[in-house]
Protein backbone atom coordinates (compact mmCIF):
# COMPACT_ATOMS: atom_id res chain seq x y z
CA UNK A 1 0.00 0.00 0.00
CA UNK A 2 1.20 3.41 -0.33
CA UNK A 3 1.75 6.06 2.25
CA UNK A 4 -0.56 9.13 1.83
CA UNK A 5 0.79 12.41 0.45
CA UNK A 6 -0.47 15.07 2.73
CA UNK A 7 -0.59 17.06 0.39
CA UNK A 8 -2.74 14.88 -1.93
CA UNK A 9 -6.42 15.81 -2.46
CA UNK A 10 -7.33 13.87 -5.45
CA UNK A 11 -10.52 12.03 -5.35
CA UNK A 12 -12.86 15.47 -4.95
CA UNK A 13 -15.67 16.75 -6.67
CA UNK A 14 -17.15 20.56 -6.29
CA UNK A 15 -20.52 20.81 -7.78
CA UNK A 16 -22.71 23.50 -7.50
CA UNK A 17 -22.71 27.63 -6.55
CA UNK A 18 -19.28 28.31 -6.78
CA UNK A 19 -19.99 31.25 -4.03
CA UNK A 20 -22.94 29.02 -2.18
CA UNK A 21 -23.22 27.70 1.13
CA UNK A 22 -19.74 24.97 1.19
CA UNK A 23 -21.41 21.64 2.58
CA UNK A 24 -19.30 18.79 2.62
CA UNK A 25 -20.40 15.10 2.15
CA UNK A 26 -18.48 12.03 3.98
CA UNK A 27 -19.40 8.58 2.35
CA UNK A 28 -19.92 5.74 4.24
CA UNK A 29 -17.63 2.60 3.94
CA UNK A 30 -17.14 0.96 0.62
CA UNK A 31 -18.79 3.25 -1.34
CA UNK A 32 -17.47 6.38 -2.66
CA UNK A 33 -18.40 10.40 -2.78
CA UNK A 34 -20.52 9.44 -6.19
CA UNK A 35 -23.34 8.49 -2.89
CA UNK A 36 -23.95 11.74 -2.71
CA UNK A 37 -24.83 12.69 -6.52
CA UNK A 38 -28.66 12.45 -5.33
CA UNK A 39 -27.77 15.37 -2.89
CA UNK A 40 -25.42 17.69 -4.56
CA UNK A 41 -27.52 17.77 -7.82
CA UNK A 42 -30.70 18.60 -6.10
CA UNK A 43 -29.50 21.40 -3.20
CA UNK A 44 -30.32 24.59 -4.02
CA UNK A 45 -27.47 27.87 -3.68
CA UNK A 46 -24.79 25.22 -2.12
CA UNK A 47 -20.97 24.44 -3.42
CA UNK A 48 -21.90 21.13 -2.25
CA UNK A 49 -18.02 19.38 -2.32
CA UNK A 50 -17.48 15.13 -1.83
CA UNK A 51 -14.14 13.23 -1.73
CA UNK A 52 -13.30 10.49 -1.75
CA UNK A 53 -11.67 8.43 1.68
CA UNK A 54 -8.30 6.05 1.91
CA UNK A 55 -9.44 3.18 0.28
CA UNK A 56 -12.19 3.35 -1.54
CA UNK A 57 -12.47 5.27 -5.51
CA UNK A 58 -9.61 6.83 -6.49
CA UNK A 59 -7.84 6.35 -3.04
CA UNK A 60 -8.57 2.71 -3.19
CA UNK A 61 -4.39 2.31 -3.25
CA UNK A 62 -4.65 3.29 0.27
CA UNK A 63 -5.27 1.82 3.49
CA UNK A 64 -7.86 2.95 5.05
CA UNK A 65 -6.94 4.51 8.79
CA UNK A 66 -9.26 6.88 10.87
CA UNK A 67 -6.94 9.53 11.35
CA UNK A 68 -5.27 9.94 8.31
CA UNK A 69 -9.51 9.99 6.92
CA UNK A 70 -9.71 13.00 9.40
CA UNK A 71 -6.71 14.80 8.17
CA UNK A 72 -8.06 14.11 4.30
CA UNK A 73 -11.70 15.61 5.63
CA UNK A 74 -9.46 18.89 7.35
CA UNK A 75 -7.44 19.47 3.71
CA UNK A 76 -11.28 19.49 2.24
CA UNK A 77 -12.62 21.47 4.16
CA UNK A 78 -9.62 24.10 4.16
CA UNK A 79 -8.61 23.88 0.14
CA UNK A 80 -12.61 23.29 -1.10
CA UNK A 81 -14.59 24.83 0.76
CA UNK A 82 -13.13 27.64 2.10
CA UNK A 83 -11.96 26.78 5.87
CA UNK A 84 -15.96 26.12 7.41
CA UNK A 85 -18.59 24.09 6.13
CA UNK A 86 -22.22 22.48 6.91
CA UNK A 87 -20.67 18.54 7.53
CA UNK A 88 -22.54 15.34 6.51
CA UNK A 89 -21.68 12.24 6.72
CA UNK A 90 -23.08 8.94 6.40
CA UNK A 91 -22.25 5.68 8.53
CA UNK A 92 -18.73 5.54 8.58
CA UNK A 93 -18.80 9.40 7.13
CA UNK A 94 -20.71 10.09 10.22
CA UNK A 95 -18.66 8.93 12.94
CA UNK A 96 -15.74 10.87 11.01
CA UNK A 97 -17.92 14.05 10.87
CA UNK A 98 -18.44 13.73 14.37
CA UNK A 99 -14.66 13.15 15.69
CA UNK A 100 -13.72 15.81 12.96
CA UNK A 101 -16.62 18.35 13.98
CA UNK A 102 -15.53 17.84 18.26
CA UNK A 103 -11.70 18.03 16.95
CA UNK A 104 -11.97 21.36 14.77
CA UNK A 105 -15.73 22.81 15.84
CA UNK A 106 -14.16 25.99 14.52
CA UNK A 107 -14.30 25.11 10.94
CA UNK A 108 -17.63 23.46 11.15
CA UNK A 109 -21.19 25.33 10.80
CA UNK A 110 -23.53 22.34 11.69
CA UNK A 111 -23.19 18.74 11.63
CA UNK A 112 -25.52 16.39 10.50
CA UNK A 113 -24.90 12.44 11.05
CA UNK A 114 -26.72 9.99 9.47
CA UNK A 115 -26.53 5.89 10.33
CA UNK A 116 -23.83 6.35 13.28
CA UNK A 117 -25.44 7.14 16.11
CA UNK A 118 -24.87 3.87 17.41
CA UNK A 119 -22.32 3.81 19.73
CA UNK A 120 -19.16 1.35 19.49
CA UNK A 121 -18.44 0.76 22.82
CA UNK A 122 -18.62 -2.34 25.25
CA UNK A 123 -20.39 -5.02 23.86
CA UNK A 124 -20.93 -3.45 20.38
CA UNK A 125 -17.65 -2.41 20.18
CA UNK A 126 -16.21 -6.01 21.02
CA UNK A 127 -18.78 -7.06 17.71
CA UNK A 128 -17.49 -4.03 15.77
CA UNK A 129 -13.88 -5.05 16.21
CA UNK A 130 -15.00 -9.14 15.30
CA UNK A 131 -17.05 -7.93 12.36
CA UNK A 132 -14.06 -5.64 11.10
CA UNK A 133 -11.62 -8.87 11.72
CA UNK A 134 -14.17 -11.64 9.58
CA UNK A 135 -14.16 -8.25 6.61
CA UNK A 136 -10.70 -8.10 6.34
CA UNK A 137 -10.25 -11.93 5.67
CA UNK A 138 -13.47 -12.12 3.28
CA UNK A 139 -12.41 -9.24 1.52
CA UNK A 140 -9.42 -11.26 0.28
CA UNK A 141 -11.21 -13.39 -1.80
CA UNK A 142 -12.14 -12.01 -5.35
CA UNK A 143 -15.30 -13.97 -5.53
CA UNK A 144 -16.59 -12.34 -2.13
CA UNK A 145 -16.00 -8.80 -3.42
CA UNK A 146 -17.44 -9.55 -6.88
CA UNK A 147 -20.51 -11.10 -5.03
CA UNK A 148 -20.69 -7.56 -2.48
CA UNK A 149 -21.12 -5.59 -5.33
CA UNK A 150 -23.35 -7.67 -7.24
CA UNK A 151 -25.81 -7.44 -4.37
CA UNK A 152 -24.90 -3.05 -3.97
CA UNK A 153 -25.88 -3.05 -7.88
CA UNK A 154 -29.11 -5.29 -7.35
CA UNK A 155 -30.25 -2.87 -4.56
CA UNK A 156 -29.17 0.71 -6.61
CA UNK A 157 -32.09 -0.78 -8.57
CA UNK A 158 -34.34 -0.74 -5.86
CA UNK A 159 -33.75 3.00 -4.86
CA UNK A 160 -36.15 5.86 -5.97
CA UNK A 161 -32.62 7.34 -8.03
CA UNK A 162 -32.05 9.02 -11.56
CA UNK A 163 -31.05 6.49 -13.87
CA UNK A 164 -27.24 8.78 -14.30
CA UNK A 165 -26.86 8.57 -10.61
CA UNK A 166 -27.69 5.04 -10.14
CA UNK A 167 -25.11 3.98 -12.72
CA UNK A 168 -22.31 6.63 -11.38
CA UNK A 169 -22.67 4.49 -8.35
CA UNK A 170 -21.99 1.49 -9.79
CA UNK A 171 -19.48 2.60 -11.87
CA UNK A 172 -17.29 3.71 -8.93
CA UNK A 173 -17.24 0.69 -7.29
CA UNK A 174 -17.32 -1.25 -3.82
CA UNK A 175 -14.55 -1.66 -1.78
CA UNK A 176 -15.49 -4.36 1.01
CA UNK A 177 -11.32 -4.04 2.51
CA UNK A 178 -11.97 -0.52 4.17
CA UNK A 179 -14.56 -1.46 5.78
CA UNK A 180 -13.00 -4.45 7.41
CA UNK A 181 -10.08 -1.67 8.12
CA UNK A 182 -12.53 1.11 9.45
CA UNK A 183 -14.08 -1.72 12.28
CA UNK A 184 -10.64 -2.13 13.86
CA UNK A 185 -10.51 1.69 13.86
CA UNK A 186 -14.12 2.59 15.35
CA UNK A 187 -14.48 -0.26 17.92
CA UNK A 188 -13.83 1.02 21.07
CA UNK A 189 -14.21 4.61 20.32
CA UNK A 190 -16.76 7.09 22.43
CA UNK A 191 -18.39 8.99 19.68
CA UNK A 192 -21.64 9.72 21.68
CA UNK A 193 -18.64 11.77 24.24
CA UNK A 194 -17.08 13.34 21.16
CA UNK A 195 -20.73 14.09 19.46
CA UNK A 196 -21.23 15.74 22.92
CA UNK A 197 -18.34 18.00 22.28
CA UNK A 198 -19.14 19.63 19.23
CA UNK A 199 -20.85 22.55 20.94
CA UNK A 200 -22.56 23.77 17.24
CA UNK A 201 -26.06 22.61 15.42
CA UNK A 202 -26.68 19.11 14.65
CA UNK A 203 -29.10 16.53 13.41
CA UNK A 204 -29.31 12.62 13.41
CA UNK A 205 -31.05 11.92 10.59
CA UNK A 206 -31.53 8.49 10.17
CA UNK A 207 -34.28 6.16 8.26
CA UNK A 208 -36.80 4.25 9.87
CA UNK A 209 -35.35 0.65 9.35
CA UNK A 210 -31.67 1.64 10.64
CA UNK A 211 -32.31 -0.53 13.98
CA UNK A 212 -29.10 0.01 15.59
CA UNK A 213 -28.42 3.49 14.77
CA UNK A 214 -31.95 4.26 16.03
CA UNK A 215 -31.39 2.21 19.33
CA UNK A 216 -28.95 4.92 19.79
CA UNK A 217 -30.22 8.33 18.60
CA UNK A 218 -32.39 9.61 21.61
CA UNK A 219 -29.02 9.24 23.76
CA UNK A 220 -26.51 10.45 21.15
CA UNK A 221 -28.82 13.76 20.96
CA UNK A 222 -28.93 14.30 24.75
CA UNK A 223 -25.42 13.93 24.55
CA UNK A 224 -24.76 17.48 23.69
CA UNK A 225 -26.95 21.29 23.95
CA UNK A 226 -28.07 21.66 20.39
CA UNK A 227 -29.16 18.75 18.58
CA UNK A 228 -32.23 17.08 17.62
CA UNK A 229 -33.40 13.86 15.85
CA UNK A 230 -35.15 13.43 12.88
CA UNK A 231 -36.50 9.48 11.17
CA UNK A 232 -37.32 8.97 7.40
CA UNK A 233 -39.65 7.14 6.93
CA UNK A 234 -39.42 3.77 4.63
CA UNK A 235 -35.16 3.69 4.62
CA UNK A 236 -32.20 1.72 6.12
CA UNK A 237 -29.26 3.03 6.91
CA UNK A 238 -28.06 4.16 3.63
CA UNK A 239 -30.99 6.60 3.67
CA UNK A 240 -29.53 8.80 1.44
CA UNK A 241 -30.15 6.63 -1.78
CA UNK A 242 -33.18 4.48 0.11
CA UNK A 243 -35.23 8.25 0.06
CA UNK A 244 -32.82 10.60 -1.64
CA UNK A 245 -35.44 13.42 -2.06
CA UNK A 246 -36.61 12.85 1.52
CA UNK A 247 -32.97 13.06 2.67
CA UNK A 248 -32.31 15.76 0.44
CA UNK A 249 -34.49 18.08 1.94
CA UNK A 250 -34.06 17.51 5.37
CA UNK A 251 -30.60 18.37 5.25
CA UNK A 252 -31.25 21.05 3.10
CA UNK A 253 -34.19 22.62 5.51
CA UNK A 254 -31.80 22.04 8.52
CA UNK A 255 -29.06 23.83 7.39
CA UNK A 256 -31.05 26.74 6.02
CA UNK A 257 -31.93 27.11 10.21
CA UNK A 258 -29.00 26.36 11.41
CA UNK A 259 -26.66 28.73 9.78
CA UNK A 260 -28.91 31.35 8.00
CA UNK A 261 -26.89 34.12 8.00
CA UNK A 262 -24.50 31.71 6.18
CA UNK A 263 -27.40 31.16 3.72
CA UNK A 264 -28.17 34.94 3.33
CA UNK A 265 -25.29 36.05 2.09
CA UNK A 266 -24.55 33.29 -0.56
CA UNK A 267 -21.45 31.43 1.45
CA UNK A 268 -18.19 32.86 1.83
Amino acid sequence: MNDADPTDVRGVTVRGDSDGTPVVFVHGATLTRSQWLPQAAAMDGIRAVAFDLPGHGERADEPFRFERALDLLDRVIDEAAGGRAVVVGLSLGGYLATSYAARSPEKVEALVISGSSANPTGLLGVLTRVAGAVTRLASRSGLVRRAYGALWKRALKRFDLRDDHRRAIADAGFYLRPFGEAGRDLAGRDFRAEFGRYPGPALVLNGEGDALSRRGEAAHAAATTDARVEVLDDAGHTCNLHRAAAYTEAVERFYREAAPAEVGRGGR
